[in-house]
């Protein structure tokens, strides 16, 4: 049994432990409030929120991959131009312009949350 084996392995112990945990600490959380007599309706509402969560998902993803995307335009430009070392330029343009990404969409996240 070699490391070939051990690391799926241990990918699928690791993702179900979180599953686990995720669900057990929800549970155990919402059969204290039932004991303390609160009302139920307050499970229900995050669902009609579900279609917010996708939209800021998406947004963000959008926004990473478009930013990934100019930071490797970037890079290429800076290479081709300059004498700048390729193995410098290339991961540093395309994290820098990835986090631009990332907080392009946040803000764009937090718009549409207050549109809702």
């Amino acid at each position: 049994m070699g490391p070939q084996v051990l690391i799926p392995v241990s990918l699928f112990a690791m993702i179900f432990g979180i599953v686990y945990l995720f669900f057990s600490t929800r549970n155990r959380e919402r059969m204290a409030l039932i004991e303390k007599g609160v009302d139920a309706s307050i499970f229900l509402k995050g669902a009609g929120k579900g279609g917010s969560a996708w939209k800021v998902f998406v947004v963000n993803l959008a926004f990473l991959l478009i930013g990934s995307g100019v930071g490797i335009f970037l890079a290429l430009l800076i290479t081709t131009y300059t004498s700048l070392d390729d193995d410098a330029v290339y991961p540093s343009i395309i994290f820098i312009m990835a986090g631009v990404g990332l907080l392009g969409g946040f803000k764009t996240a937090k718009d549409l949350d207050k549109e809702q």
